[in-house]
């Protein structure tokens, strides 16, 4: 009897587990992860390529963190001067900070180091341009809209500390090329009223250049900045798991229907893929391609400027707005010089953002739309929107073009006034008119959408009627090249009406009068009437 009681019968035994299963359990116990993984899991991913913008922004800053920790371990952030006794020779006894000693140790004498460097170099150009173009494809698909208003703000924080991040590495090895990246925004700092000088003393530490700027840009380089980044990044993927992903119309699909392979195993398993695809073209390109030459440029000294130097292209924006103000915009009032050839450049890049942050508030305004959002427009069918951030992607270029207007003048024998007088008629002018072209050309392609969807498209066969005439037989869409040109939402333009108290303010004149702009050359989605007929004539 006691035997019974204490020796397990095999009918009544627990299965022997291995170690891994054991932990796995010991650890689900404590923390339920197998339902989180489980719903994480049955998330479905649009198969569209576009989206894979995002994940090649996040593939490029986990390059970036992996080759960063590797140059922390080598990287001297002090300017303490020194005499470089390394193996470039052409440099050698040359009195230099311990920084710039230091990056040129990395690039010649440790093993795999300027690959490294490279690699980490594209790896954050590579990194903004992606964050840029992934803000890209959700405005011209209006994948902003509620409910994920917040994750757009989250995207453009991300967008200005990915450029603050690349110009603080950027600005570390302390070579001439940086030292004049610097040196710029010294005097960009000191051109802004009252709080400029006070500004760059406490920045710099003293008269520029200082003794501590690379120090301080170091601690936010590898500590404030990634952490502030990683942590948008955060946020950002946890709004997309509770939004879901938006989707571009299609049979089957509706705004509440996710349609695309689930994360685990299908996603998870090309996204590992992409991932090495990321990593090898990055490292292709490090290994083919030299990318700031530090060796060439010296280390930095106030005299000597290097002509055609230009800043990393993400930061080619800022340099260009400066280079466009017109001269003799400055003048001294109440004991202070006024330098508005830097205020005015800074006033435009500020507003410039803010409009763009604030611009998925501003649109539900003016539409009075408080709709949740799931499928993705056609950038065709909001016109007045694409054509909006057409201008807006003009008047980025044309700052970002006048970063370049020496090398411009220089390759094309140009005059450098010719250049800037020339991109400053397009930063003025160019915006309406892409606005005018791109709004035409959204319009034109919806009326040819609507008369593919009413008449069909040719088909190359023609037949003779009994009354002698030729015509060409159209073939109608199939279902899902129907669904795909129909499913568009309806706009009409906000009617202007007294409030409770019976009166009409300001504000409310000023909402209708955008809302008739927004939507004044809409063109009408086919009714159920007219695709009915059309199919009627069709068969």
């Amino acid at each position: 009897m006691g035997a019974s009681l204490s020796t397990a019968t095999p009918a009544t035994a627990a299965p022997k587990r291995s170690f891994t299963a054991s932990a796995a359990v010991y650890v689900n116990e404590r923390t339920s992860l197998a339902g989180f993984v489980k719903e994480l899991g049955r998330k479905a991913f649009p198969d569209h390529w576009s989206f894979l913008l995002g994940e090649v922004a996040l593939f490029s800053f986990v390059v970036v963190f992996i080759t960063g920790t590797f140059l922390t371990f080598f990287f001297q952030a002090s300017m303490v001067e020194v005499h470089y006794d390394g193996s470039y020779v052409p440099l050698k006894g040359v009195e230099m900070s311990a920084a710039m000693a230091s990056t040129l140790d990395i690039s010649f004498d440790i093993r795999g180091g300027l690959f490294i460097r490279q690699m980490h170099h594209w790896a954050a150009l590579l990194f903004v341009a992606a964050i840029g173009l992934h803000m890209l494809r959700i405005y011209f698909t209006g994948a902003f809209r509620k409910p994920r208003e917040f994750n757009w703000l989250i995207g453009w924080v991300l967008f200005v500390l990915a450029m603050a991040e690349g110009f603080t590495g950027y600005s570390l090895p302390d070579d001439l090329l940086s030292g004049n990246g610097l040196r710029i925004i010294d005097g960009l700092i000191k051109g802004l009223p009252l709080i400029g000088t006070w500004t760059s003393f406490m920045l710099f530490g003293g008269e520029f250049p200082g003794t501590v700027i690379v120090g301080r840009l170091y601690s936010l380089h590898i500590l404030l900045l990634p952490a502030l980044v990683a942590i948008m990044i955060a946020i950002h993927l946890v709004l997309v798991v509770v939004h879901k992903h938006t989707q571009y119309a299609a049979p089957g699909k509706t705004q509440n229907n996710a349609v695309g392979p689930p994360i685990l195993p299908a996603y998870a398993g090309k996204a590992g893929g992409f991932f090495f695809i990321v990593f090898g073209v990055l490292a292709l390109i490090a290994s083919f391609f030299t990318i700031n030459p530090i060796w060439n440029y010296g280390p930095y000294d106030p005299s000597p400027v290097s002509a055609g130097t230009q800043p990393d292209w993400y930061i080619g924006f800022a340099d260009g707005a400066l280079r466009l103000v017109p001269p003799g915009w400055e003048f001294v009032l109440f004991d202070r010089t006024w330098s508005f050839n830097i205020i005015a450049p800074v006033a435009v890049i500020g507003i410039f953002l803010v409009l763009a942050i604030a611009y998925p508030f501003i649109e539900a305004w003016v539409k009075g739309d408080k709709r949740e959002h799931h499928l993705a427009d056609r950038p065709r069918n909001a016109p007045t929107r694409t054509a909006i951030g057409a201008a807006g992607v003009t008047f980025y270029a044309a700052l970002w073009a006048a970063a370049s207007s020496d090398i411009i003048a220089t390759h094309f024998k140009l005059t450098m006034e010719g250049v800037i007088h020339a991109i400053q008629a397009i930063l003025i002018l160019g915006p309406f008119i892409a606005y005018f072209i791109t709004k035409r050309i959204a319009i034109g392609l919806q009326k040819k959408d609507r008369e593919i969807v009413l008449h069909g498209y040719e088909s190359g066969r023609i037949v003779k009627l009994p009354g002698g005439e030729f015509i060409e037989v159209h073939q109608p869409l199939d279902e899902y090249d129907r669904w795909r040109l129909v499913s568009q939402e309806s706009y009409e333009p906000l009617m202007l009406r007294p409030n409770a108290k019976g009166k009409i303010t300001a504000g409310m004149r000023l909402r209708a009068s955008l809302s008739r702009w927004f939507f004044e050359d809409r063109i009408a989605p086919v009714t159920k009437a007219e695709l009915e007929q059309s199919k009627h004539d069709h068969h």
